[in-house]
């Protein structure tokens, strides 16, 4: 008989934000949808504002992460991070930073202690941990940090996930310039080494299709308009085709997002942050999932931000936490 699912660990994200909304919303449709069982790192005084400002009928258990299969049905679990939050909706303040990193770093100490089966974490506010001190670009960076053992951290790999279409940036959360100048074949060849295992081990994909982008306009019209899809990009998918793995490119990257070019392919890994992002926010704002992979543990998150602007108001929608929650399940349950 197979064990029974871990419950997620979903952190607080930026108290301020629309987290706490989205958490809200999620929980009172785990019925509806079938979500699997989840628990809140943060605040539960918080919550409880929260919830009474959006008008939400819902009952708060304060709870240890073994009690939350007992509560989830009746109550929205809440396990305590020790870090009281105080932000008012759309109005970050000094316990924001606090509140939203104390929430991650236990989230990912329960799922490496087989408390938890994932995280999923709600949307952070980075200007916010900037101006506390915090150094990582972003909640990718920080989780790899997290990861390490015995100093050394993995590399971590951001995947944006839907039904519809999946990529992978290789460059990350730097400027335009600063990716070009970190983009190189041992990079690409890594990422998409990282990307194949995962597809398999972790979405059952048995024999991944990965499209990779060029760099340039047009791919570079064989180096009129650049070069490094010849001195770069090329020499990576040679690798990688002697490793076994099904690569097609250096695409244009203009063309590869289209209906029918989808369907020839698994994950689409592009050269830099937007060239990846804007297609699938374009395809499916909504409900896709940010995914990192190269982590000794699952982690799924909302493709979106904080959205100060409606936090509090009940327009924030949570289809993207849903899916995240629901792909952060299937993900577990595939490497139990």
């Amino acid at each position: 008989m197979a064990a029974p699912a871990k419950p997620l660990a979903l952190t607080l994200g930026e108290p301020a934000g629309i987290g706490p909304d989205i958490t809200i919303a999620a929980w009172l449709r785990r019925r509806e949808l079938g979500l699997p069982a989840f628990y809140l790192l943060g605040d539960e005084a918080l919550i409880g504002q929260r919830a009474k400002a959006l008008g939400a009928d819902i009952r708060i258990a304060a709870v240890s992460p073994g009690e939350v299969e007992t509560v989830f049905a009746d109550a929205l679990p809440v396990v305590a991070t020790g870090e009281r939050a105080t932000a008012a909706p759309g109005k970050p303040d000094a316990s924001s930073a606090p509140a939203a990193l104390v929430s991650i770093r236990q989230a990912v100490s329960d799922v490496r202690a087989g408390r938890a089966g994932a995280v999923v974490t709600n949307p952070i506010a980075k200007s916010v941990l900037y101006r506390a001190g915090f150094r990582h670009p972003g909640h990718t960076e920080f989780l790899a940090e997290l990861a390490s053992v015995d100093a050394s951290v993995p590399q971590p790999v951001m995947m944006l996930w839907s039904p519809r279409l999946a990529v992978v940036p290789v460059t990350i959360h730097v400027s335009l310039r600063e990716a070009l100048s970190q983009l190189t074949s041992e990079l690409i060849v890594s990422t998409v080494r990282i990307v194949a295992t995962e597809l398999t081990s972790r979405f059952g994909v048995a024999r991944p299709r990965i499209a990779i982008s060029g760099l340039n306009p047009h791919a570079g019209e064989d180096g009129s308009l650049g070069h490094e899809e010849q001195t770069v990009i090329a020499p990576a998918l040679k690798v990688l085709r002697n490793d076994g793995i099904d690569v097609r490119g250096p695409l244009p990257a203009d063309t590869m997002f289209h209906e029918a070019a989808r369907a020839g392919y698994d994950c689409a890994v592009c050269m830099y942050h937007d060239q990846a992002l804007i297609p699938i926010k374009t395809v499916a704002f909504d409900d896709a999932v940010n995914v990192t992979l190269g982590l000794p543990f699952i982690r799924t998150s909302p493709d979106h931000g904080t959205a100060f602007d409606i936090a509090g108001t009940g327009k924030a929608n949570p289809a993207s936490l849903i899916a995240a929650l629901k792909l952060a399940s299937r993900m577990a349950a595939a490497n139990s």
